[in-house]
């Protein structure tokens, strides 16, 4: 897995359409720190073509997660986002441009650090 830098945070974001219409495909809990996020989404540099995307998201301050039997019923229209803002990364379902507004999420996610990595559809 790659870590997520602050400053390529737009860049990932811009690559991945900001996720929408993606498709969750499920929340993972490795640790009790540690979250898994698994994701179904098309990439800009590859000619829009679908991978599996593997966000991990480490040193976790607060969370709230869907049930994995539930992903299928959260619409992603509005896709996701990930903002970097005082020294955390706060990934939310939804189009949500604050930390503060993460908290009103269907589901978010706040930590110190990200990785990442994809894999094939």
């Amino acid at each position: 897995m790659r870590p997520l830098l602050s400053k390529e945070l737009p860049q990932l974001l811009k690559r991945f359409g900001n996720f929408v219409d993606t498709e969750i495909r499920s929340f993972e809990m490795l640790s009790p720190t540690t979250i898994k996020v698994i994701i179904a989404c098309q990439d800009e540099a590859r000619g829009f073509d679908w991978l599996t995307l593997h966000l991990e998201f480490s040193s976790i301050l607060d969370a709230k997660l869907i049930d994995n039997s539930k992903l299928s019923y959260i619409d992603l229209s509005e896709g996701m986002n990930i903002i970097y803002e005082n020294d955390i990364f706060h990934f939310c379902v939804g189009n949500y441009t604050t930390a503060s507004g993460i908290k009103n999420a269907v589901s978010y996610i706040m930590s110190s650090n990200v990785k990442y990595e994809e894999k094939p559809f």
